[in-house]
């Protein structure tokens, strides 16, 4: 290991900060002998990660190579040596699917499951989580994480350049420090806000230390949540280096077809503690029209019957058919290609077409996105719910960035707690389905529950912002991914010319390659994070069987095409070895 170059002068400011931190939670939380030296010993590593960054003095550009040897140390998933056979690409994949499903049904040891808030409901579909299990955050830090890593590239604050392989190394390893980060940075005012723990753990907890019982359930949950997170990283890693695709990605879809197909095909009543009848017919939106159909007179049929099996929630017929009406736009989308014609510059006559795909930027531009929207909405929640956020000047108990329902307004207007009554938080807010904004904007007198005291102009401002930020964002992230993926024409060029492979026409340099390259790739990158966006905005505003979201449902119904694909091409470099270099260059 290398020994780095540091000014240790930059311990001074670090330890001087530190200790106002510690100041400032005393003074906010009164905390004292225990409590503050385990809410000290919990966030000194930030603090030692600062000093590791500022007090680099080594020949490189950036600062992020002061981490170099702490991120060396990260426990990783070793990469294969060779290559790895289709058959034990499978298996791999299919384990890691399991092990998936079997963590959402462990739950966190000493939750209170009754009195649990999950701030993620209406993300769960791209988070891959469940609620109050090990995998309550999901792949949310991950991603978090590589919104932060992608936005500081983009703005080049990072100084690296990611078609340098040392710069690239040192790039993905901060990645994985930082998703250690962003799981505690998820997790801590999870547990301290809205993952209740049990009171008989606390009373036993409280037995052995008077006074910090729930502290400690507290920190217990905390534990649990970073190994579920951090086991989710390494499934990601194992998939990524001996699976097929990405981890990630299966997860989601995993979860989302779950959904889709109870959300489908459910018999069970919509209130399982009531039986099934007219007013509480089947949950399933096949099921709930066929029992109507079947059992409900048709004087009933005719004035609401057939409302409530187009429109009413859960499951109505309209999601079932803007669910099927996205998957065969995305199908379409995602078999649609751009093939520029290239030639083997040895082999004459060798010519084949490389196919740049219309939703080149794949799926996860809109991942990043809704993930950038779910941390907006559970921070706004903090801010105006937590004891010790809502203090704060500005930002905390704020209308103008997002208020929040009382006990009184939940239970009257029938609404969950996390739904934002105004400021920032509505206007993000994600709608479900047109019973949830269009027929309160065409009639505001019969939906004045669902308008949550707003008008129907501020409705539409609503819906108008809320698929602005998500094609906006697509966009911005799309761009982002291209650049950190070595997805780029420069990329894409020296990988063409390094299969031996050029471009009729044009000269053999690179650069003349990149510039013919530069006139699809930027457009057809910008267009595929805009078509994502609109899909999966226009998705939630028709609404989708299984609460899946919009997102949920373009991301499974992509995530299973590309996986059908890589599939396809796996077994073409099984059974042609000499294909394999094109495929990952060597």
């Amino acid at each position: 290991m290398t020994e780095i170059q540091r000014n240790k002068g930059a311990a001074i400011p670090i330890i001087f900060v530190f200790a106002i931190f510690l100041a400032t939670v005393y003074y906010f939380e009164h905390y004292t002998g225990l409590k503050i030296f385990i809410v000290g010993l919990l966030t000194s590593p930030l603090f030692l990660i600062a000093y590791l960054l500022l007090s680099y003095n080594g020949p490189k550009k950036s600062r992020l190579y002061g981490l170099e040897n702490l991120t060396a140390k990260l426990p990783a998933i070793k990469k294969a040596s060779g290559h790895v056979p289709f058959k034990y690409k499978i298996m791999w994949t299919a384990l890691v699917v399991i092990l998936y499903f079997a963590l959402t049904n462990i739950y966190i040891y000493g939750l209170n499951t009754k009195n649990t808030v999950d701030v993620f409901a209406s993300f769960r579909a791209i988070f891959a989580g469940a609620s109050g299990s090990l995998m309550d955050l999901g792949i949310g830090p991950i991603v978090t994480a590589s919104i932060v890593m992608q936005l500081f590239a983009g703005a080049k604050i990072f100084n690296l350049n990611l078609s340098d392989s040392s710069d690239k190394a040192i790039y993905q390893g901060v990645q994985k420090l930082l998703v250690i980060i962003m799981i505690f940075v998820e997790a801590i005012p999870q547990a301290f806000g809205f993952l209740v723990p049990d009171t008989s753990l606390v009373s036993r907890l409280g037995l052995f230390a008077p006074g910090y019982g729930t502290f400690l359930a507290q920190s217990i949950i905390i534990a649990q949540l970073f190994f579920g997170s951090y086991l989710v990283f390494l499934m990601d890693e194992l998939v990524s280096k001996y699976g097929i695709g990405s981890g990630i990605s299966l997860f989601i879809a995993a979860g989302v077809s779950q959904q889709l197909f109870t959300g489908t095909f459910n018999w069970v009543p919509s209130t399982i503690s009531s039986p099934l009848s007219i007013s509480n017919p089947p949950a399933g939106a096949i099921p709930k029209a066929l029992y109507l159909f079947l059992n409900a007179p048709g004087s009933y049929l005719t004035n609401t019957g057939m409302e409530q099996i187009l429109f009413a929630q859960p499951n109505p017929m309209i999601a079932l058919v803007g669910t099927l009406l996205i998957f065969f736009i995305v199908a379409y989308f995602q078999s649609s290609k751009i093939e520029l014609p290239i030639a083997h510059e040895r082999v004459r006559g060798a010519r084949g077409r490389y196919p740049l795909q219309l939703l080149y930027a794949s799926n996860i531009p809109v991942i990043l996105a809704t993930a950038l929207l779910a941390n907006i909405s559970m921070w706004t929640l903090l801010f105006w719910s937590s004891p010790t956020l809502s203090k704060i000047p500005i930002l905390g108990h704020s209308y103008l960035l997002g208020s929040y329902p009382t006990p009184t307004q939940v239970s009257s207007l029938g609404i969950s707690n996390t739904t934002p009554m105004s400021g920032l938080a509505f206007y993000l807010f994600t709608p479900n389905g047109l019973a949830g904004w269009l027929f309160p904007i065409l009639q505001p007198g019969a939906s004045q529950a669902e308008l949550l005291g707003h008008t129907p102009l501020e409705e539409v401002i609503h819906v108008l912002v809320f698929m602005a930020f998500i094609i906006g964002f697509s966009i911005l992230f799309a761009k982002f991914w291209i650049e950190t993926t070595n997805m780029g024409a420069g990329a894409v060029a020296k990988q063409i010319r390094s299969s031996g492979m050029q471009i009729p026409g044009f000269r053999r340099d690179p650069k003349v390659m990149e510039k013919v390259l530069s006139k699809y790739i930027p457009a057809i990158t910008i267009f595929s994070g805009a078509i994502v966006g609109v899909l999966a905005g226009g998705a939630d505003l028709i609404g989708t069987v299984g609460n899946t979201s919009g997102t949920g449902l373009l991301l499974a119904v992509g995530i299973v095409i590309q996986f059908y694909e890589a599939m396809g091409r796996e077994q073409l470099m099984e059974m042609h070895p000499m294909i394999r270099q094109f495929f990952i260059g060597g």
